[in-house]
């Protein structure tokens, strides 16, 4: 198989063509950043799905104008004043009707209360339980006996509150190691915690199911403190 790598690297590029590329990509790309700022934003973790939407848009328009000669700069300044404008007519509706907010941004969603996680949490919104382990641990969380509420925002940030130290109860481990222990038989008794809902409980050898979820896998419960 002979490859033309030419025709892959450069195809029909015209060389006279570059410094125009050059200036175009500086261009859009001030363009998008001007919009950016006007959009009043300050960084991604700040963004709900409404505002990704808008910068995919934003992207898409400015693609074809950097490369494509054929592809003037004003009509893409055309499609970067509607979005802006489309951005700031939806976000003023938003401001006066909570139900058309909640339509355009979604709702805040309990992941966490009272150590455990929410039931039929996961079929109202999809997460990788991995992802926000990850996360519990970048706050020092060791398990979540130690987490009162946890709410997954709509920006995609997660709010945590804490139980007191002398609140702490028996919960679910996140670190990789201990909650990778996973059995269906105990053998020792023990406080265990469902790998599935977090409800921890004393159990006795043999095989159980939990009484919150059903689920039959349980992890060696820990009720350590937060460290901060």
């Amino acid at each position: 198989m002979n490859l033309d790598w030419n025709k892959i690297f450069i195809g029909d590029l015209d060389f006279s063509f570059t410094l125009e590329i050059v200036l175009r990509t500086v261009i859009m790309f001030s363009m998008v950043l001007l919009i950016l700022r006007l959009s009043g934003k300050k960084g991604v973790r700040q963004l709900s799905l409404f505002e990704v939407a808008i910068i995919i848009a934003l992207g898409s328009a400015a693609g074809d104008p950097m490369f494509n000669k054929d592809a003037a700069v004003l009509p893409s300044f055309i499609v970067f004043v509607a979005i802006i404008g489309l951005y700031r007519t939806i976000t003023y509706f938003a401001t006066k009707s909570e139900k058309f907010e909640s339509i355009i941004e979604g709702d805040p969603l309990y992941v966490i209360e009272n150590g455990e996680f929410v039931l039929g949490v996961k079929k109202d919104h999809t997460f990788a339980k991995d992802e926000f382990f990850s996360e519990m641990r970048q706050e020092s969380i060791e398990h979540l006996g130690q987490v009162k509420t946890a709410i997954l925002e709509t920006t995609g940030n997660i709010s945590f509150y804490y139980y007191s130290d002398e609140q702490v109860v028996y919960g679910l481990p996140v670190l990789p190691k201990l909650y990778k222990e996973k059995l269906d038989s105990i053998n020792n008794e023990n406080i265990y915690a469902c790998t599935y809902c977090g409800h921890a409980k004393k159990l006795t050898p043999g095989k159980h199911s939990c009484q919150r979820c059903d689920h039959k896998e349980w992890v060696v419960a820990i009720n350590t403190v937060r460290l901060t």
